[in-house]
């Protein structure tokens, strides 16, 4: 007997968009069926795609999802519900928790709480630290998604700022550098200037200022020096500017690709005009910049620049966000929402659908050679979302945030995710006659496999 089968689904995957059944058994794509080939009659379960797009599951390779130590405002069982109800199936976590993940024991317990807690699939990265090269070190290729820097204080004391230590990092890392690239005397500059000028009762809109292009660029920059220099492969995550672009090259496929980078919703959606009305719930690191910043990145997807469309999935509590300029924390929720916001920029015909599931869900696998993961491909695992054209609005009674607020709040959406398939299972669906989230609590994902 099969486990499953999507029959009537609309399957986008690898630049095609066609109609077809995919047939599942033990967890995994059995087989993908055109429309006039015969189904099996000893099926178990059988969905009803309706017409509706089938595409794999998302890959979000930048979250914060807070456990352990900051369970306040998220945990991993949260955020990885509210992921499965974006389409989301699989992420790769931040080191910047309590304690922070910088030695291999630590990455190894986050692991074991993703296998207790997580609905979608999980990796972790290895953070560095100015004095971690030896952990570094020891880190074997399928262990862990990545290293990532934080080439700027967006983290406080996880920022590495010895030079002879980030040449040893790009020079001996075994996996992947993902990096974040603020340039912190920079900021520190601009953060003195604006306070003797206006004190300290800034408005948000002077975060771009603060965290400006300079900043960015010198960072990035540095970043793409030293991995040309050591040959290392390195991934740079939310690129903000389209003066960043130029570090990149889009000559290459993506899996050739010795530099990488990312781009996140936020900085796809936004620009600076809307910090006059979202204020601190849109203030991220780096900044939300300018409209032509947007406009650059929007463009750097559709030439290759930009290879990864990301959520950097951060949240904090509306307490925490509400406070003055300087005391408000940087980052906000996003797993929930990045799929609908993007696909309401594909039906503004801003990204073409075919693009927007490579970036979202294709190169991610490839970049971090993610096994068997992000397309639809016979003895690939079931990782599937079946997307519903209806219209909705989030008027705050949707979200399933621990931190319950969404910077998209307000905002009317044509897309919904209808079913969303982690490993052959079922872990949510979207209820339209009872108006309500369903989810198949219990059933865990897996541990990420890297083919390094």
């Amino acid at each position: 007997m099969y486990d499953g089968l999507i029959r009537n689904a609309r399957i986008v995957n690898e630049g095609k968009v066609f109609n077809g059944n995919i047939l599942i058994h033990q967890g995994k794509i059995h087989a993908i069926l055109k429309p006039e080939d015969p189904v099996p009659d000893d099926v178990q379960k059988i969905i009803d795609a309706g017409g509706n797009l089938v595409i794999p599951g998302v890959i979000d390779d930048q979250v914060h999802f807070r456990e352990p130590g900051l369970t306040h405002k998220a945990e991993i069982y949260t955020e990885s519900r509210a992921a499965v109800a974006g389409g989301i199936t699989s992420f790769m976590e931040m080191p910047n928790t309590i304690p922070q993940t910088t030695t291999i024991d630590t990455l190894e317990d986050k692991f074991k709480l993703a296998s207790e807690k997580s609905l979608a699939n999980y990796s972790f990265y290895l953070g560095a630290t100015n004095d971690n090269l030896e952990e570094i070190r020891k880190l074997h290729p399928d262990q862990s998604c990545g290293v990532k820097i934080f080439m700027g204080s967006s983290t406080g004391n996880m920022l590495v700022d010895d030079d002879r230590v980030l040449e040893a990092i790009f020079a001996e890392s075994p996996v992947l550098i993902a990096t974040h690239c603020e340039d912190e005397s920079i900021i520190r500059a601009n953060i003195a200037e604006y306070r003797k000028k206006h004190g300290e009762d800034l408005p948000p809109s002077f975060h771009p200022l603060i965290r400006n292009e300079e900043a960015c660029y010198r960072s990035s920059s540095k970043a793409v020096e030293l991995a040309v220099k050591h040959k290392s492969r390195l991934h740079v995550l939310h690129i903000s500017t389209q003066k960043e672009l130029e570090l990149f090259n889009n000559s290459l496929p993506v899996d050739r690709k010795q530099i990488t980078a990312e781009v996140c919703v936020h900085h796809l959606w936004f620009d600076d005009l809307d910090y006059a009305k979202k204020g601190s719930l849109i203030k991220w690191n780096p900044a939300v910049k300018t409209p032509t910043d947007k406009e650059g990145l929007r463009a750097g997807l559709l030439t290759n620049k930009l290879d990864v469309i990301a959520t950097d999935h951060a949240p904090h509590t509306l307490e925490e966000k509400d406070r003055s300029y300087f005391k408000s924390p940087s980052g906000g929720p996003l797993v929930q929402h990045a799929l609908p916001v993007m696909m309401e920029l594909q039906k503004k015909g801003i990204i073409e659908l075919t693009t927007l599931i490579e970036k979202m869900c294709h190169s991610p696998a490839r970049i971090f050679k993610i096994r068997d993961r992000g397309f639809i491909r016979e003895g690939y695992h079931a990782d599937l979302v079946i997307l519903d054209d209806s219209q909705w609005t989030e008027n705050g009674d949707n979200i399933l945030y621990k931190c319950g607020w969404s910077p998209f709040d307000g905002e009317t959406f044509s897309t919904r995710v209808l079913y969303t398939m982690v490993n052959g299972n079922i872990v949510y669906n979207w209820n339209a006659e009872e108006q309500r989230h369903h989810f198949s609590e219990g059933i865990n994902g897996m541990r990420l496999q890297f083919n390094r």
